[in-house]
């Protein structure tokens, strides 16, 4: 398989890796002082681009790829305003988009998990509801998409919720996200259950960048040749 890599940052250099590990080919590498070999003759020479850049460009990176007819697979985050845009800019150019704010295999278990937990405490009111996660200090955005993940899918489920806040203060129709930032810390997502005569917990700590990075491969080897817009429960058949 042949990659394009667009972003070059810590997770894009796993990523990068790994990949010649296991056979692939890295056949292009865009970071902010070489944007200008993103075009579409370079992106043609890929099988699929997998975009780990900034909120501010991933929007822009993933246009160029569909336009050059590119499938391409994005775990960068907080910038959801314009999904429906990239969605809809996919389906125009018949390509594939493939976007999840969490590639671990681990994570998107634990995205299953939390779900049916949220179901199940719909009918337990007095259980109240919150997220805490912890990141490394040079995260750019808080809190982290899997933690707006993990919280939107308690709030499609629990009536007595309405909208997440970045703060531990809550109301009580609100779902309380603290964010952590300290060093070293891969990333640890926690949700908590909490009554006045017991507290229910499901934790997951991720130990190194690998999980997220042969998630990301395993995403794209599995885009190659599809058409639309999906996410990690499509490759993982959930």
């Amino acid at each position: 398989m042949n990659i394009a890599l667009i972003g070059y940052g810590k997770m894009g250099k796993t990523i990068e890796r790994l990949a010649v590990e296991q056979g692939h080919e890295i056949v292009l590498r865009v970071h902010s002082r070489n944007r200008d070999e993103l075009t579409a003759e370079n992106l043609r020479a890929a099988d699929v681009a997998i975009e780990f850049s900034r909120p501010e460009t991933a929007f822009r990176n993933i246009a160029d790829c569909l336009k050059a007819g590119l499938p391409v697979v994005c775990g960068t985050t907080a910038w959801l305003d314009r999904l429906e845009e990239a969605i809809a800019l996919c389906n125009e150019n018949k390509g594939a988009l493939l976007y999840a704010s969490n590639f671990s295999i681990g994570v998107n278990l634990f995205f299953a998990v939390n779900q049916y937990l949220a179901f199940l405490m719909e009918q337990h009111p007095a259980y109240n509801p919150s997220l805490r996660e912890i990141h490394h200090t040079e995260k750019l955005d808080a809190p982290s998409g899997t933690a707006i993940s993990l919280a939107n899918q308690i709030l499609e489920r629990l009536s007595r919720k309405t909208h997440w806040v970045n703060r531990e203060e809550a109301a009580p129709d609100e779902l309380s996200i603290v964010s952590v930032r300290e060093d070293p810390a891969p990333g640890t997502h926690l949700v908590r259950y909490f009554s006045a005569v017991d507290s229910i917990e499901i934790q997951h700590v991720a130990r190194s960048r690998e999980g997220f990075a042969s998630g990301a491969l395993l995403a794209a080897a599995w885009l190659v040749g599809k058409k639309g817009f999906f996410g990690m429960r499509d490759v993982l058949g959930f």
